[in-house]
């Protein structure tokens, strides 16, 4: 396939809450378009589906990637592959967090760790980094030097392991193993905030 504009990470920023353990949260949530002009794959559906597909602007929808079950990444994400007819992918293992935002709608297909999704032309590898949820992955794209983490890698180490379904040692384990070992140039696109890269949080990692 020949890709049309340039292949590149586009950024849309929602508002809305996340709720877990009875407290609920308000959050600002990145939500990634991965494609150029003609296709894009969207990484997590966060509370707008209105917002994400305006954002699209009439591209085709490859697939909708939940990067983890947390309702803040999920919630719009029925919608969304109403308004884009894409199937919605989420790992296996986090099914149950999924179920309880969505009763009566399963996810489409499964992410599995090494998987290729492609879109425009490129590939996207899947890792499963798990810690933040049993669930979450993060999405490699070597054309664009750049790796998706959702909420297990943020500017300033890992994400946050103090509530159900995570795991501290895991998520440290995980990012370690799975992520620190890429190139130290390669961009960090976060689930919330700003973007960081591989070397600039190897040393917020703890060593085993």
């Amino acid at each position: 396939m020949t890709a049309t504009g340039p292949v590149r990470a586009e950024r849309v920023v929602t508002s809305g809450t996340f709720s877990l353990d009875g407290e609920t949260f308000d959050v600002d949530n990145n939500v990634w378009l991965i494609g150029d002009d003609a296709e894009v794959l969207i990484v997590d559906a966060a509370h707008d589906a209105t917002a994400v597909h305006a954002a699209v602007g009439g591209r085709r929808v490859t697939a909708i990637v939940c990067t983890h079950g947390h309702d803040d990444h999920i919630g719009a994400a029925a919608e969304l592959a109403d308004l884009t007819g894409a199937p919605v992918l989420l790992h296996p293992a986090d099914r149950e967090l999924w179920s309880v935002v969505h009763a009566d709608r399963k996810p489409d297909g499964d992410l599995a760790d090494g998987q290729l999704l492609e879109v425009a032309g490129v590939s996207v590898r899947v890792i499963h980094t798990p810690g933040h949820t049993w669930g979450s992955c993060s999405l490699q794209v070597p054309f664009l030097d750049a790796v998706f983490t959702g909420d297990t890698l943020f500017h300033g180490g890992p994400g946050a392991t103090g509530r159900s379904y995570s795991d501290k040692p895991t998520i440290e384990h995980a990012i370690r193993e799975r992520l620190l070992v890429l190139p130290a140039g390669t961009v960090v696109h976060t689930g919330h905030g700003q973007d960081t890269t591989i070397g600039a949080e190897r040393p917020h990692v703890p060593h085993a």
